[in-house]
């Protein structure tokens, strides 16, 4: 019998969907040779994850493939509404502006960030991904199962089958990265400790197509929630509609009770549910899958074991609420991979990559918490309808027509429905969970300053700062005829100094620190006159540190150490601040 001989890379990524394909994409990117295996014969052939925040999006475009996502995703104009509704042919309860449409959060996103967010159904998104890898060097290898690892001093063994085959064989890489899934064997494998549990609830997805557009087009959505009997059982709090691309594919989510397990899904079954929410027996339908899944609320309190790390839902699991999972996933690998390529070419002590566990696990706990909070808060809409008392579906149906009524009592009750309908604000614009993410780890230097923390909502209300720890505020700056972000000046796997007129002793520290520690560090003067203008005045509103003043931003955007001027000795201070970053003190 012929041995297959090992094979050898630098890191090896065990799944290939938007925590592994951008770990893949990124390490490519910087030069890192790896292997991506996944235990399937293709890539996403469902919708899956689909809401693409701002912040991944910055991640994509520091990437090289914002625009590829942008050419196939729903725009953010058409993700507008979030209706709620009897059935999509039915009563319309109301509608909540969402997803930044709102007129106050369009114009906080438009503040925010270079990028708009938008609508990227995983198996759109998993190719662009993975196609971008593979043209930078990343090697896949599909029906590829991960069986095993073992690590020691200077790298790990993984054991995987081949499926097609049947055969074993072992991949040695200096590092691994587990990116497998929710139900991860590698994390397992390295006895990560996890809190929360697992399969709280039970859904239902059910993928079809159907000509919705009557419905749906004066009404533009991503989701289309339906208050009806039975949506309250088990599930994501209501049974929900999901246009996958506009307006004749759909996902429907539907929950079951997970006591009792899922049901039998049959075509006919699924049909039953689709028309049921549709509420139009007459409008074609194609079923194309369907599959049961559990909510889940768990985290990892720490992401890494040696040498092998794990990332996205192999990390936190939740439900799809809030949109947070694949981008959240995307960002962990963006983190990452940075701090693995320093690592490998010998810049920066193997302790950096500590800092990728300190820097996400609390980010991780954080999206479980809030994706799981607000299925909660779907119940006060069927509270303002007296929909979550046992009763008849003809009980349902008075308390919703009783609304309409002229009594007192109906007008509290329409107040009350309002309100519960704003209030999911925190699932459909929570803007500051996806941006106001401040880092604490060792790869930070505090610049000595009280933290102010934040005077609105952190949930509902980005706050830009350049607090170390913070990413980079974004601004429109000029250079010459070209107009670009501020965050258009960091990434591409670099180390950033940015300063003013009057900054010239953190540039000329810069330059030789660079060559001292082998690292590239770009540098950026911005002021009149300069490489880089401020025609509007934003980066001066923004940047909280005089003209003389320094940022030193990471690779992936967040700033690393800030100093309001130039005084002293800057060649030091920067050169201490580069040796707490990378763990060379």
């Amino acid at each position: 019998m012929t041995t297959v001989p090992t094979v050898e890379t630098e890191v090896l990524i065990v799944g290939s969907g938007p925590a592994g394909a951008s770990a893949a994409l990124a390490l490519s990117t910087y030069g890192v040779p790896n292997v991506m295996v996944t235990r399937y014969s293709r890539l996403a052939d469902t919708p899956r994850a689909h809401i693409t925040n701002q912040r991944t999006m910055e991640v994509l475009r520091d990437l090289g493939v914002e625009e590829d996502v942008i050419a196939q995703a729903t725009p953010q104009h058409l993700m507008g509404n979030t209706v709620f509704c009897t059935a999509l042919a039915g009563e319309e309860l109301g509608r909540l502006r969402s997803w930044g449409n709102e007129p106050l959060v369009q114009a906080a996103h438009e503040l925010a960030s270079p990028t708009r967010m938008c609508d990227m159904p995983q198996h759109l998104m998993e190719p662009v991904l993975v196609n971008a890898a593979i043209a930078r060097g990343s090697q896949l290898r599909f029906g590829t199962e991960y069986l095993s690892h073992e690590q020691d001093a200077d790298g790990v063994t993984a054991t995987v089958r081949d499926r097609l085959r049947g055969d074993t064989y072992t991949i040695r890489a200096k590092y691994l990265i587990g990116a497998d899934g929710g139900r991860s064997k590698v994390a397992e494998d390295a006895g990560l400790p996890m809190g929360g549990q697992m399969g709280v609830a039970g859904s239902i997805n059910i993928v079809f197509d159907a000509d919705l557009t009557k419905y749906v087009a004066h009404r533009p959505a991503t989701l289309y929630w339906v208050l009806a009997p039975g949506a309250t059982v088990g599930g994501i709090g209501a049974g929900l509609v999901r246009c996958v691309r506009t307006w004749n594919e759909w996902l429907i989510v539907w929950g079951y009770d997970v006591n009792a397990g899922p049901p039998d899904l049959t075509e006919e079954y699924a049909l039953s549910v689709v028309r049921k929410l549709i509420g139009d027996d007459e409008i074609p339908v194609t079923i194309k899958s369907s599959s049961a899944w559990t909510v889940n609320e768990m985290y990892a309190e720490t992401y890494s074991n040696g040498r092998v790390f794990c990332a996205g839902d192999a990390c936190h699991r939740h439900p799809p609420s809030n949109g947070l999972g694949s981008n959240t996933s995307l960002q962990d690998s963006y983190n990452l991979a940075w701090k693995l390529k320093l690592v490998l070419d010998g810049t920066a002590s193997p302790s950096l990559l500590d800092t990728y566990s300190d820097e996400r696990a609390p980010v991780g706990k954080q999206v479980v918490t809030r994706a799981n909070q607000s299925i909660g808060e779907t119940a006060p809409v069927f509270e303002a309808l007296g929909g979550l008392a046992p009763q008849t579906p003809e009980q349902l149906w008075r308390n919703i027509a009783a609304r309409k009524d002229t009594t007192e009592e109906a007008e509290g009750q329409r107040a009350r429905l309002r309100e519960a309908i704003a209030f999911k604000a925190y699932e459909f614009n929570a803007h500051g969970v996806e941006l106001n993410q401040r880092y604490a780890s060792a790869a930070i230097v505090p610049d000595g300053t009280p933290d102010p923390g934040f005077a609105r909502d952190p949930e509902l209300h980005f706050q830009p700062s350049t607090r170390p720890g913070a990413r980079l505020p974004h601004a429109w700056i000029t250079s010459g005829t070209r107009n670009l972000s501020t965050l258009d000046l960091g990434g591409n796997g670099r180390f950033t100094l940015i300063t003013g007129i009057g900054g010239e002793p953190w540039t000329e520290a810069a330059r030789i620190l660079g060559k001292e520690f082998g690292l590239e560090i770009t540098t950026a003067v911005i002021g009149p006159g300069q490489e880089y203008e401020d025609p509007y005045g934003d980066w001066a509103r923004l940047r909280e540190i005089g003209d003389s003043g320094a940022l030193l931003v990471r690779p992936d955007n967040h700033v690393a150490f800030r100093r309001q001027g130039a005084t002293g000795d800057v060649t030091a201070a920067l050169g201490d601040a580069l040796r707490q970053t990378l763990g060379r003190g």
